[in-house]
């Protein structure tokens, strides 16, 4: 059976295993104070270029967006994403069990529109019982969108002036960072996401590691007791080095980007595979996920050899359906994919 259904079908890249068997028995500090959590993240301040950022690493992509949100807003507060943003439709209400309002606009191709955006700050703050609401004190973005779109400079610029203008905090959900990072077709640099974030993530789950993902305070913002809070949330781990050694391993020798680059070539040749077999696409996009509109009775017969990502209804008769491919996804799986289709 081809899988090619999401990008964590796989266990962790060789490299990162034999990093984790390699320190196995070296006896080290908990809680993240091992060498190993602490060289992951100094490697992790060189790749950004912020020799003061604060990192912190936490197991999961809606744990860490839980984790994050609920650090970054006070109780009065609630955080803006688009209708199709992760917080929204694809965490059971995580954040709003935490105690805090998604405040959704809508989603264009995964994506929020800054003119949409600063329209809601400015009908919030116009509003004269705005002190009876749920004050909008951050900005969510995942980028890659889970509809595999990219934003701009441009466009992640004229977000952060809107959250500095209204004193909200920005967030980049980086699940898939390293996809981002190696489209052929994207302006922004992890030196801009720097420069432009209050905070961000950078993802291994997806991206060649077990579990994981690094969060990076850029500026010296990291909220005051900030391990306070995640041991709070049950999210601090005992055996911090389970997830600071893949990350050591991750950015050693640029893994990381070459990760990232082995998943958008190998989606690339997806693409021209599709478009080879006439296959109508819902959504091409510049990083690893595809979109395409199958016949439900030909989606019925090709899931019987291949797994793919069910998405979202077109009409009676067809159904939007995910092609991911991966770190891990070869030119030979493609090969059989082709034969396949």
């Amino acid at each position: 059976m081809l899988s090619f259904e999401c990008d964590y079908n796989n266990g962790a890249h060789p490299l990162v295993l034999a990093h984790l068997l390699e320190t196995n028995e070296d006896l080290q500090p908990g809680y993240g104070e091992d060498c190993y959590t602490q060289s992951a993240a100094n490697k992790i301040r060189r790749f950004c270029g912020t020799p003061n950022a604060d990192v912190y690493f936490l197991a999961g992509g809606t744990q860490t967006n839980v984790v994050v949100l609920s650090a970054i807003l006070q109780p009065f507060e609630g955080a803006v994403s688009a209708k199709t943003g992760h917080i929204h439709a694809h965490e059971a209400g995580a954040l709003e069990n935490a105690g805090f309002k998604v405040l959704d606009v809508p989603s264009h191709q995964g994506k929020i529109d800054p003119k949409e955006l600063n329209a809601l700050f400015a009908a919030f703050y116009a509003d004269a019982n705005r002190e009876h609401m749920v004050f909008p004190g951050a900005v969510y973005l995942s980028h890659p969108t889970e509809y595999g779109t990219l934003y701009s400079k441009a466009e992640l610029e004229q977000i952060s002036i809107l959250c500095k203008q209204y004193d909200a905090r920005l967030f980049l959900d980086g699940a898939r960072l390293g996809y981002a990072l190696a489209s052929k077709n994207t302006d922004l640099t992890i030196a801009d996401i720097c420069r432009l974030c209050d905070v961000f993530y950078i993802g291994g789950t997806k991206v060649g590691a077990l579990c994981g993902e690094a969060v990076v305070f850029p500026n010296g913002t990291m909220p005051k007791h900030f391990p306070n809070h995640v041991k709070k949330l049950c999210a601090m781990l005992a055996k911090g080095r389970l997830i600071g050694a893949q990350f050591d391993a991750l950015f050693t020798d640029d893994l990381y980007l070459k990760l990232g680059r082995q998943a958008i070539e190998t989606a690339e040749l997806l693409k021209k595979i599709l478009h080879e077999k006439e296959y109508s696409f819902f959504l091409e996009t510049d990083t690893n996920q595809q979109f395409v509109i199958l016949e439900n009775e030909n989606m019925q017969k090709l899931s019987e050899s291949v797994r793919f990502g069910y998405w979202e209804p077109y009409d009676a008769t067809h159904t939007v359906v995910r092609f991911a491919t991966s770190w891990s996804t070869t030119f030979e799986q493609l090969k059989q994919l082709e034969d396949v289709l």
